[in-house]
């Protein structure tokens, strides 16, 4: 996902920051970082401290993409500046408790068109359950996947690994991470 260690970084314990240079991957990227964060949920003992001896723990995390130039290239990704962290910045301060990924580009109207999109798709990926988010992490793995190797590489088969897509309604999510990364080919790659 990130291929150099500077260009992600956590700080301040809860937060960090990530840079996706092929704007065509980056929906995909933060789609399979939300199913890590699924997929390595913990529970953990809080005996004594409640009238139940465990409390599961859903780990998470809600993501601002901004699409634009980075006009500094500091140390590593924290220390650098530029269009793309500032609106990434100011639209993950006005994240709702219901927004999982909010992207942001210098254009206005299709940030409409997105937003609306997203708002759809973030209602989709928040009822993914752990095998859903297992079996499209692996998916997402590599652009030219197969329902047989994600099948094979989880010890399922391909009946299941397609019936987990379906379920976690895989197709109306690729459809949206498709119209915004042509939009976004259109926009800023041509």
């Amino acid at each position: 996902m990130v291929k150099n260690t500077r260009d992600a970084q956590v700080f301040r314990g809860d937060s960090y920051q990530l840079i996706v240079n092929d704007i065509t991957q980056v929906l995909k990227r933060c789609i399979q970082l939300i199913c890590w964060f699924k997929l390595n949920s913990d529970s953990f003992s809080l005996a004594g401290k409640t009238s139940k001896s465990d409390i599961r723990v859903q780990l998470g995390t809600r993501l601002s993409i901004g699409i634009g130039e980075i006009a500094y290239e500091g140390k590593n990704v924290l220390d650098s500046d530029g269009e793309a962290f500032h609106l990434s910045g100011r639209k993950f301060d006005q994240l709702n408790k219901d927004d999982i990924i909010r992207l942001t580009t210098a254009d206005e109207k299709n940030n409409e068109v997105f937003e609306m999109l997203l708002m759809f798709m973030n209602s989709i990926i928040r009822s993914w359950t752990r095998t859903q988010a297992e079996t499209i992490f692996q998916f997402l793995e590599k652009d030219d996947n197969t329902q047989e190797q994600v099948a094979k590489k989880l010890k399922m088969t391909q009946p299941a690994v397609a019936l987990s897509l379906r379920a976690a309604r895989w197709k109306e999510v690729e459809k949206g991470i498709n119209y915004i990364s042509k939009e976004l080919e259109k926009q800023y790659l041509l």
